[in-house]
């Protein structure tokens, strides 16, 4: 094969290199194509190979052929047995295999140089080079394997590290959800319940005898915060049921102007403080869909509009583009922040401002979003400060009503 490596300083000054280039990564995987060219340089391979420890077999995880190692015959000479060897004896072992064949094959003439990886005492894989057809490894390319090996271990335990910090990160991100949905949710459903539990108690004092009116106007507040308690339960339930991929769908045919007419006669009948006007751009428009859970879309939006622009008009609008049915629902209150309309999607996210002047547990719009992405369709926000907000949706349109 003939001795190509480098001497002197440039074979210190590529020993520098490759140990500054394994100190400054962090993952293996995009590191080792490089690190193998600057360990060609400075000891003569065919094959690369390393191997890790996954449960009890080592498995080569990073293979590569250059050279003579670039024929296909070559590709599948990993070393596999000689890796056991290595692991049996614990240290760097050179070994020659001569396999049958013609004299004057090169790839018939293995020289295998193998080198364990560790943590510290442990064993977690085996580095090997392979020459075809010789030289025989020397004490130098011995040490040189060695630096190389030693270096690739530190490598792959940094990356163990890194792997173990990120779980234990994730994990903490888990539990900090957690403990934030369970904050969230006992506050939600403590103010409803406290209500419930105050005037309930008012109203069964016996030392205190209560007008009609104010009877009245006192189970009042008790019937609504009983709708809100039953509207949050509903919220959690669904919001749980769709990040899980459980909430059925009744999906079927429907005209969509018609819905959102019934849609915004059935919510003039509750008590909303905005004024709804609907704007049919597309007569007939007819898409594949759940108009019970198209309702609930639109009763969010409906309440979202009435809690935070209250007294404003809304408008519903509907029109058709490029296959898919578009809604709009547009109000002229104060406006959302730009920094918060991705955002205000996420579950349980609520603009910070609006937190303590309306009552809310930040579901609505993160239900929103999953029913309309459970349609195949997208649903976004735009808004403009003292102008509005506007919310879209799209649906897809059936093919035959598309093509007509």
């Amino acid at each position: 094969m003939g001795d190509r490596t480098l001497s002197g300083k440039a074979f210190t000054k590529t020993l520098f290199e490759l140990s500054s280039l394994i100190l400054q990564s962090d993952n293996v995987s995009e590191v080792i194509p490089t690190l193998i060219d600057l360990s060609r340089k400075i000891v003569i391979f065919d094959n690369f190979v390393i191997y890790q420890k996954e449960n009890d077999d080592m498995r080569p995880t990073y293979a590569r052929s250059v050279g003579r190692g670039r024929s296909k015959e070559a590709d599948v000479a990993w070393g596999e047995n000689f890796v056991e060897k290595v692991l049996e004896e614990d240290r760097l072992i050179v070994h020659q295999d001569v396999i049958k064949g013609p004299d004057d094959d090169r790839l018939k003439t293995p020289f295998y140089i193998g080198i364990p990886l560790r943590h510290g005492k442990d064993c977690v894989g085996v580095m090997v080079m392979i020459r075809f057809g010789g030289p025989e490894y020397s004490d130098r390319d011995c040490q040189t394997c060695q630096f190389i090996a030693d270096h690739i271990a530190q490598l792959l335990e940094r990356d163990v590290l890194v792997s173990t910090i990120d779980k234990i990160e994730g994990n903490q991100r888990m539990w900090k959800m957690q403990e934030n949905f369970v904050a969230t949710v006992s506050h939600d459903l403590r103010t409803p319940l406290g209500f419930i539990k105050g005037y309930t108690t008012t109203l069964l004092r016996e030392d205190t005898n209560w007008d009609v009116p104010t009877y009245r106007e006192f189970l009042g507040i008790i019937d609504e915060e009983a709708d809100r308690l039953q509207e949050l339960i509903d919220n959690l339930l669904d919001s749980s049921r769709l990040q899980s991929g459980t909430l059925q769908m009744n999906l079927q045919i429907v005209q969509l102007d018609v819905v959102l007419r019934d849609m915004i006669q059935r919510s003039q009948l509750r008590d909303i403080d905005v004024t709804i006007d609907l704007e049919i751009e597309s007569q007939g428009v007819m898409a594949k869909a759940d108009p019970t859970r198209l309702g609930q879309v639109f009763d969010n939006l409906i309440n979202n509009a009435s809690k935070y622009a209250p007294g404003s008009r809304v408008v519903v609008k509907l029109v058709k583009d490029e296959g898919n049915a578009i809604i709009e629902v547009k109000d002229d209150g104060p406006g959302i922040d730009e920094d918060h309309l991705e955002k205000i999607f996420q579950r349980f996210y609520r603009v910070p401002e609006t937190r303590m002047s309306a009552r809310g547990s930040g579901l609505g719009l993160y239900i929103c979003r999953q029913i309309i992405i459970e349609h195949n369709g997208k649903i976004s926000a735009k808004s403009e400060k003292g102008v509005g907000t506007t919310f879209s949706f799209t649906l897809p349109l059936l093919q035959d009503a598309e093509s007509e």
